[in-house]
């Protein structure tokens, strides 16, 4: 199959648009022509996979409508509107508990995994390509996919909206909603307005009488976070945001989601929170908290992290996407449409803090 891909040559260099040739699906796979990918943190930090002289193919939000499915494939047929997600094995101790974010075989299933018969799936100038990435590389108009990863959803769904569902939104409101849990009375701090926070924020706010505090650096951004329903809007420079949280929650954040992965972010979370509260870190980061010990112990305080927002995302993003269909998980004001040959603007825009979640389309 023809078509074009963003492709990395380079993690040094600028992302490329190039003719590629997709191979047809073999057995278990899909062949799903992708309308949207959305662009995540992670797909920017994994171009050091690399190499200069061997090009990545990118892309894990990616929704499209099905081109053609090999043997063996049961689930999906063609012309279903699915949005891909994230490979897990199905029968590993962590895929029965209803925990595949945690898969056993994870990492080799998301990690540029090839096929069992080691054939290319996709070509440029005639060369392999390393992709797989997510199971789907999907920063292409065309990318082959499993069942465990392809999730079919309501064709009535903009597919650009249900892009970020397959990461970024589901790990956001999977923080609070499966991790979190946040019930009526609830002080929520959320520390990162990027794509993740945002999506915490609308996922607490479909829970009535839960409150929400927004912790960011960007004024754009805390203006939007207002927009969207937070009764609160901190800006770190103006001082620390501990005691600050804890005056206008009397007492501490019964709840807290930590997305930047700074340590020294995540310490100040622990502190925010009030007596048996708990603070969920989403965001891959380096160092060690500043923890105090003291506190942890005397104020019952609860530390976790969470992949994937803890879902099923088979059950979890069809949930999300009926809440978004009420109007109850208004994420198309945090998405902002380019053209795929478009992608230097868009991660322009991005780095600038004027747009939240860029989605690229095909």
């Amino acid at each position: 199959m023809h078509t074009t891909a963003v492709l990395s040559r380079d993690p040094a260099a600028a992302f490329s648009i190039e003719p590629i040739e997709v191979d047809e699906p073999r057995a278990g796979e899909i062949l799903v022509r992708i309308v949207a990918a959305g662009i995540c943190h992670t797909d920017l930090v994994s171009r050091r996979a690399g190499a200069a002289d061997r090009p990545i193919l990118l892309g894990h939000e990616g929704a499209g409508v099905v081109a053609a499915v090999g043997p063996d494939v049961r689930a999906v047929r063609p012309g279903d509107h699915v949005v891909l997600t994230f490979r897990h094995c199905g029968i590993c101790r962590n895929c029965g508990a209803g925990r595949p974010a945690y898969c056993h075989r994870a990492t080799a299933l998301n990690q540029f995994g090839r096929r069992a018969h080691d054939t290319p799936r996709a070509l440029v100038d005639g060369s392999p390509i390393l992709d797989g990435f997510f199971g789907q590389s999907s920063f292409a108009g065309y990318a082959l996919t499993t069942e465990d990863n392809t999730i079919v959803v309501d064709p009535a769904i903009d597919l650009a909206v249900a892009a970020p569902f397959g990461c970024g939104f589901q790990t956001g409101a999977g923080a609070v909603l499966n991790a979190l849990r946040p019930e009526a009375g609830a002080w929520v701090a959320v520390y990162g307005a990027g794509a993740v926070g945002m999506a915490g924020l609308l996922a607490a706010r479909t829970v009535p009488e839960v409150r929400v505090v927004v912790v960011e650096t960007s004024a754009a951004r805390r203006e939007l976070a207002l927009e969207l329903g937070a009764d609160a809007a901190l800006d770190p420079a103006d001082g620390p945001t501990a005691a600050r949280i804890r005056e206008l929650t009397e007492g501490g954040a019964t709840h807290a989601l930590d997305t930047t992965g700074v340590a020294t972010v995540l310490g100040d979370a622990v502190t925010a929170l009030g007596v048996g509260a708990t603070v969920v870190a989403v965001g891959l980061g380096r160092g060690t908290p500043p923890i105090d010990v003291g506190d942890l112990v005397l104020h019952g305080k609860v530390i976790r992290g969470c992949l994937e927002g803890d879902s099923v995302p088979s059950a979890f993003i069809p949930h999300l996407l009926d809440l978004y269909a009420a109007g109850r998980f208004p994420v198309e004001r945090l998405i902002a449409r380019y053209p795929h040959d478009e992608v230097g603007a868009a991660l322009a825009d991005q780095r600038a803090g004027t747009v939240v979640k860029p989605v690229l389309t095909w």
